[in-house]
């Protein structure tokens, strides 16, 4: 009994004390979430190990394994290879490369970190982009061997345009220049013309050692001429200005309807800006209705008061509309809202930018379909020189002007990262393609608005005593489409139906004359054909279309445009051999000799349709039997 009372021997209730005081103690500590970043084999990964090594976040049995791994890839002496705490993939090892954004998480007695650390290479820029869109401060690391490079370059005015202001230079491997004063005066010197360039007001410049562990935690005797803090202690001590958002307008994205029962309905959000109390009135957006905060609710129990950074659920004193993507602002001054912007793009597809195509834009809760002018300019992010293009490849940085479906509420990036950030997603693959920041909303989306008609769409349709409709043809040149939707219009004619055929050779006589064959201008070219089938549907018309239409997201893209129930795709399925035998007005022919190119299916896709409303096989139907086909189903529909 008397050793249970040596301080060593803990009870259960002891040791939950001690828990509960661990986790108090950590849990009011601030947190500081970094990157690093830089060029290839700059040892971003090797300092984040050294960070979790000396900061003793590392269990025994992975320091075993640790110590194991090194000597199997031959670390030099065989010392710990610490970068293998980070780059975790195998194709990571095996490379010596960093492929993933790898976060690691570890405390120190004065604050707790996340740290991103972010590929080098510039095939994985993407990757960077993702780790710094949340991130406080950039650690950038130079080798002290190679000075500054392209992708330092690149990687510093990414986290200068995603809006991250304190920045460490971190000129690593000084161990390998005999920590040359000379060598890091020359790069920091160096670094300074270019961030200056950029607009970087300020960084810290510091020579380390990931691997020696110079300058990490502690000031090194190898560099005697360095007077500044160590690593950590920068970490550590560094100014957040976590007050900043919270002095700034009330702002909330609505993420959930909090609807458990009959009696509660609230709304779910992250406070992204500014601070709000019960009794606040408050203006929800895009709709512009008011109420009143009447409860603050969360897990722990109503608030008095909530700041940006907390998620709550407000309820409010009147039942109006709010739903999911909705803006939750203090009334008045609420944000903006707009359908065309000026933004800087960040390209991260393998695919380039389809001027035209139609994406889906995600800006906080919001999700909308967008459209991308061809860019003003891209930046080469050597120069910092303004360059002409087409496109956008990938890691390309360029200002463009985009048009969203309908109005988005948000606010310049600048200002507010939640509601001036987005990304685009391609439609097809689910695959994010960009990263954006808004500018500025349009003067044009500002000065142009929807004029109210007293005649309406059903009006004009009822007057033709029909249900409007676009029927549209698509595919391959020479699969029967302008054949078969002429018979069509001849039969429909004939049964007094009001109707209009768009032709794809006849348009391009007038309203598309200006455009060619290359893939922005198929992609606008179907995007004007469908808002004129668009506006002859609002006339009260059965539409008929014979187009191409080589692309599944532009026939999406039209398909949106029209009223659910009204739009039907019609698939002439030929194939490409049969449509090539036919060869009426001698294509193929010249697009097989290379005289004629982007020509569909020989040198151009055709992405066939996998779900159309109507599908002819051309094979086993002539024209006839088609378009009564057709007229059938399209009646049987109405």
């Amino acid at each position: 009994m008397s050793d249970m009372a040596d301080p060593i021997y803990k009870t259960d209730a002891l040791i939950s004390e001690d828990i509960d005081a661990y986790l108090k103690t950590h849990q009011h500590k601030s947190l500081l979430r970094f990157i690093t970043c830089g060029s290839v084999d700059d040892g971003k990964s090797t300092l984040i190990g050294r960070l979790l090594y000396d900061s003793k976040m590392i269990f025994e049995d992975q320091l075993a394994a640790l110590e194991a791994d090194s000597k199997r890839v031959g670390t030099q002496g065989q010392e710990i290879d610490f970068a293998l705490l980070v780059d975790g993939l195998a194709a990571e090892r095996e490379q010596g490369i960093t492929i993933d954004v790898a976060y690691r998480f570890f405390t120190t007695e004065k604050r707790k970190f996340i740290v991103a650390d972010t590929p080098g290479h510039e095939q994985y820029t993407r990757n960077m982009v993702t780790g710094a869109s949340t991130a406080d401060l950039a650690v950038i690391l130079i080798d002290a061997r190679k000075g500054v490079l392209t992708q330092t370059r690149r990687h510093s005015f990414l986290a200068h345009l995603i809006g991250i202001r304190n920045i460490v230079l971190a000129v690593n491997k000084m161990d390998l220049v005999d920590y040359s004063q000379t060598v890091f005066d020359d790069i920091v010197e160096d670094y300074t013309a270019f961030a200056t360039s950029i607009g970087i007001e300020s960084f810290t410049p510091m020579p380390i050692s990931g691997f020696k562990g110079d300058n990490i935690t502690a000031n090194s005797p190898n560099t005697p001429w360095y007077t500044g803090k160590p690593l950590i202690e920068h970490l550590e001590t560094v100014e957040l200005d976590v007050t900043a958002d919270q002095g700034k307008p009330f702002r909330m994205a609505v993420q959930w309807v909090n609807r458990p029962n009959l009696d509660f309905r609230g709304f779910s959000g992250q406070i992204a800006t500014g601070r709000v109390v019960p009794g606040d009135a408050i203006r929800v957006l895009p709709s512009g209705k008011t109420s009143t905060v009447s409860r603050i609710v969360t897990l722990d129990g109503d608030l008095d008061q909530a700041v940006a950074g907390q998620s709550v659920t407000l309820c409010f004193a009147d039942e109006i509309d709010c739903s999911r993507g909705d803006v939750i602002a203090i009334a008045d001054t609420p944000p903006e809202a707009a359908d065309q912007f000026e933004a800087t793009l960040v390209w991260m597809s393998d695919d380039a930018l389809h001027v035209g195509r139609s994406y889906w834009m995600k800006l906080g809760t919001q999700m909308v379909s967008v459209t991308v002018q061809a860019p003003k300019y891209v930046v080469n992010v050597n120069t910092m020189e303004h360059l002409a293009a087409k496109t956008l490849d990938l890691n390309a940085i360029g200002v463009v002007e985009l048009a969203t479906d309908k109005p988005v509420v948000f606010e310049a990036y600048a200002q507010n990262r939640t509601l001036g950030g987005f990304i685009l997603v391609d439609k097809l693959t689910n695959n994010t393609v960009a990263a954006g920041m808004l500018h500025f909303s349009l003067r044009r989306a500002q000065n142009v608005h929807w004029q109210a008609l007293d005649i309406s769409r059903d009006a004009h349709a009822s007057l033709k005593n029909q249900k409007p409709a676009v029927l549209w043809f698509t595919g391959l040149s020479g699969s029967g489409k302008s054949t078969i939707a002429n018979l069509v219009e001849k039969k429909l004619h004939r049964m007094n139906r009001h109707t209009f055929l768009l032709d794809g050779d006849n348009v391009r006589h007038g309203l598309n004359k200006d455009l060619g064959f290359t893939e922005a201008d198929r992609i606008e070219n179907i995007r004007r054909v469908g808002e004129v089938a668009k506006l002859m549907a609002d006339a009260g018309l059965i539409v008929i279309t014979a187009f191409i239409s080589p692309f599944r997201a532009e026939r999406e893209m039209v398909r949106a445009m029209i009223p659910e129930g009204e739009f039907f795709e019609v698939f002439i399925d030929t194939p490409l051999a049969e449509a090539e035998k036919r060869d009426v007005k001698g294509l193929y022919k010249k697009a097989r000799s290379g005289d004629l190119k982007n020509f569909t299916g020989i040198d151009s896709p055709y992405e066939a349709p996998e779900s159309p409303e109507v599908r002819i096989d051309t094979t086993a139907m002539d024209p006839e039997a088609a378009a009564d086909a057709i007229i059938e189903r399209l009646l049987g529909w109405h």
